[in-house]
């Protein structure tokens, strides 16, 4: 689980790429999860809270300029 603060210290760059990162990582565990070989299920819901969370950080960043 990312920390808020970890992301305001980042770039608006780092935190684009490590939402990428977060993209390709709930998709490989969606399809886990389909065929039902996934070991932490609550993982997904983490993963969707952490994107959210460097989105709203994002937004932030872009609105203070």
């Amino acid at each position: 689980m990312i920390k808020a603060n970890e992301l305001r210290n980042m770039t608006i760059d780092e935190i684009r790429q490590k939402t990428e990162s977060l993209k390709k990582e709930l998709f490989s565990a969606r399809t886990e999860a389909l065929s039902g070989r996934i070991e932490k299920p609550h993982r997904i819901s983490d993963i969707r809270k952490d994107i959210a969370r460097c989105e709203t950080i994002m937004k932030e960043k872009a609105n203070a300029r």
